[in-house]
C-alpha cells in the first residue's frame, strides 16, 4: 500500500502531501462539525512532521474552541484540517484527498449529537461521545 498521499481544497490554491500511514476514518457528528461542514465530518490524521502544505497563505484557521481550531480555504472555502492545540498531529478531512486514498471507515463519535435527518446504519462502532483513543474537545 503507497504510504504517500496527496490532496487539496476545491480550488486548488492550498494543496498538501502526507507520508506515512493514516489512520482509519473517523466520523464526528459534533453540532460543532456538523454546522461547518453542512453534515458531518469524516477525518483521518497524519503527525504534524508527515504533511507538507503549500499555499499555506491562502489557509484561515478558526478556533473553534480553546480545544483546537479549524483550517479551511479563504478562497473557495474548503474544510481541511481540524488541528488540536496541544498535539502533534492534524485531521485532515478524508474528502479533500485525491483518489485512490485506501482510507477505511473505523468508528463514528459524538452520535448523541448526530443531525435528526439521517440514520447511522454502516454496522462501524458508534460512540455517543469519544472513545479513549481519539482525544476530542468535550463538546
Amino acid at each position: 500500500m503507497d504510504e504517500n498521499h496527496s490532496g487539496s481544497c476545491l480550488c486548488g490554491a492550498v494543496r498538501f502531501r502526507t507520508r506515512g500511514p493514516l489512520r482509519g476514518v473517523i466520523y464526528c457528528h459534533c453540532t460543532q462539525c456538523r454546522k461547518q461542514s453542512g453534515h458531518f465530518y469524516a477525518a483521518t490524521n497524519v503527525p504534524d512532521a508527515n504533511i507538507a502544505i503549500t499555499g499555506a497563505e491562502n489557509l484561515t484557521w478558526y478556533e473553534a474552541s480553546t480545544f483546537a481550531r479549524r483550517g479551511f480555504c479563504k478562497t473557495c472555502g474548503s474544510a481541511l484540517f481540524w488541528k488540536p492545540r496541544d498535539d502533534a498531529y492534524v485531521s485532515v478531512l478524508a474528502g479533500s484527498f485525491d483518489e485512490p486514498t485506501s482510507l477505511q471507515g473505523e468508528c463514528h463519535i459524538f452520535v448523541g449529537d448526530k443531525g435528526d435527518y439521517y440514520s447511522i446504519e454502516d454496522g462501524l462502532p458508534q460512540f455517543e461521545k469519544s472513545t479513549p483513543s481519539i482525544k476530542v474537545a468535550d463538546e
